[in-house]
């Protein structure tokens, strides 16, 4: 789960409406949240990887993110590569070149996720799944919702659906790609993120 507010709320001092970028499980429910609850908080919301509150299959995440990682134990592999990518050779690809880039950083690089963590994201994602679907059409401000077009863990079609419920949201679905198509297409992206903020 990841969370990014630009140029907003800070440290407890008002400054004006903020950006919120939110990923995966912060896209599911954080940024929805805060945009439902406290919209002047919010003036353009970046979700990647989301999907509305009861979305088809989200509820299976742990099931899923438990197979993949001992698939990945079983193979010597770093988990991400099959959470977040497809098992084309293009996927793969993607996969190792994201795993290497995280690498490139020297300083301050994030710690692992601890056992406790882990499983209270896991159980998060796995009650957004069987919550009751929310009246998204409160959320006005623009919205730029992001995925990959084979999500295996927050199906894809969550992410149409999402966007088809908000008032005023564009989709942009990277080809080829699974829950880490914003890593794999990371240049686009940031392209199409610019874009949208410059509307």
């Amino acid at each position: 789960m990841t969370i990014i507010i630009l140029n907003g709320w800070s440290a407890g001092r008002k400054r004006g409406p903020s950006l919120v970028c939110a990923m995966s499980r912060g896209g599911r429910g954080a940024g929805q949240v805060i945009a439902q609850n406290e919209p002047q908080l919010v003036r353009k919301l970046i979700l990647t990887g989301p999907g509305p509150a009861g979305g088809e299959g989200i509820k299976n995440v742990s099931r899923l993110s438990h197979l993949d990682t001992l698939r990945a134990l079983f193979t010597l592999q770093d988990p991400k590569q099959f959470l977040f990518f497809t098992r084309t050779a293009g996927g793969r690809r993607a996969g190792k070149q994201f795993l290497a880039r995280l690498k490139e950083r020297a300083h301050d690089r994030d710690k692992a996720i601890s056992l406790p963590s882990y499983f209270a994201q896991l159980k998060a994602v796995h009650g957004w799944g069987l919550a009751q679907p929310q009246d998204l059409s409160v959320i006005r401000q623009p919205v730029l919702v992001a995925n990959g077009e084979s999500d295996r863990m927050v199906p894809t079609k969550n992410s149409f659906e999402l966007a088809r419920r908000l008032p005023n949201a564009d989709i942009v679905v990277y080809p080829d790609a699974g829950h880490g198509g914003i890593f794999q297409f990371h240049e686009q992206f940031v392209a199409d993120a610019l874009a949208f903020l410059e509307r």
